[in-house]
């Protein structure tokens, strides 16, 4: 079966991508432009990365990814094909909803800071009660 797209690394465009004839020109543009790709000028059968100097090689993979997960068949570089080249270490939660359910019922069981018993109360002089003078304002009168 015929590729839809290729992918590869161009000396003067950075990471440019071809559709095949297997897909038409117009859907081929409209995958593309929202991958973060642009038409090349003068060259309507080839797009680049926007922003070239912005992670490229992992910008590329992930839209390979994204068109193989679509349905499409897309060929591509070795330093550009995501099946080819190895993820980044990653930590691997085997169980990730029990963990984040003993998070929260770690912290639901937890006394808040504010209610602490060893907490040292704050320091305040007392109010006097509403209609009381005190001993002072009367001798001024």
């Amino acid at each position: 079966m015929q590729p839809h797209f290729h992918f590869g690394l161009h000396a003067e465009h950075g990471v440019v991508a071809r559709p095949t004839t297997a897909i038409t020109s117009h859907l081929a543009a409209w995958y593309l432009e929202r991958e973060q790709f642009e038409p090349v000028p003068g060259r309507a059968d080839l797009f680049r990365l926007t922003q070239p100097d912005h992670d490229l090689r992992r910008r590329t993979r992930q839209t390979v990814h994204d068109l193989r997960r679509q349905g499409f068949i897309v060929q591509a570089d070795l330093s550009l094909d995501p099946a080819q080249t190895a993820p980044p270490n990653a930590p691997i939660h085997a169980n990730y909803a029990a963990e984040r359910l003993a998070r929260i019922a770690r912290a639901a069981a937890a006394r808040p800071p504010q209610h602490r018993v060893n907490a040292s109360p704050v320091a305040s002089m007392p109010v006097p009660a509403l209609g009381s003078h005190s001993s002072a304002a009367r001798r001024t009168r």
